[in-house]
């Protein structure tokens, strides 16, 4: 479209907008005949390779997660089970929303000389970037425990602190598999594929 385009007057039908509406109507109604085409043909054993639109029944099946999602943030712990955070600060500095607190506690006689006293993450100012797992250079903090249900009735209660994010692991059975062609071979896709 030309710059100058959009400085040009609207034509009559464009003011009644009833080609925007009757596009959308179109569209609406493509995706709806085609998902029910599809439905049907499945349902009569009748095998297609495309996949209709699916909903899924939240809360009591839950949607298969990609690896590469952010989910709620965890800390590891070492072999001998303290964290693996060694207080260094690098998260809380690059964190564009501001949201971790880390306060830094001496440990002279280990061989580690910080670890966090205090590490609360505000869940409510978080904006899930992930810059603070790529920032840590010990892997001690991680976005892959596979919650996404995050909410409380007060602002004090999305506050993730130190002893509850050690306490967490990851959830491996919700996210997708795949094979090493890059294909997807998750449970329920192979149960879709083999309806069809």
């Amino acid at each position: 479209m030309n710059v100058h385009d959009k400085y040009k007057p609207l034509t009559f039908w464009e003011r009644t907008y009833l080609p925007g509406i009757l596009a959308g109507l179109w569209l609406t109604a493509r995706h709806f005949f085609r998902n029910l085409t599809i439905h049907i043909l499945r349902s009569l054993r009748i095998k297609t390779d495309r996949l209709g639109a699916v909903t899924y029944q939240y809360p009591e099946i839950l949607r298969p997660l990609f690896p590469r999602l952010r989910t709620m943030h965890r800390l590891t712990r070492r072999e001998d089970g303290s964290p693996r955070c060694v207080a260094c600060m690098m998260c809380e500095t690059v964190c564009p929303a501001r949201c971790i607190y880390i306060i830094a506690d001496e440990k002279p006689d280990q061989q580690i000389e910080k670890v966090p006293k205090v590490f609360d993450i505000d869940l409510g100012l978080c904006i899930f970037c992930g810059y603070c797992v790529e920032a840590c250079p010990e892997d001690a903090i991680r976005m892959d425990t596979g919650i996404l249900e995050i909410s409380n009735f007060t602002r004090n209660g999305m506050m993730l602190d130190m002893q509850t994010m050690l306490s967490l692991e990851p959830d491996h059975e919700r996210y997708v598999k795949y094979n090493e062609k890059g294909e997807i071979v998750s449970a329920e896709y192979i149960e879709a594929k083999n309806d069809s």
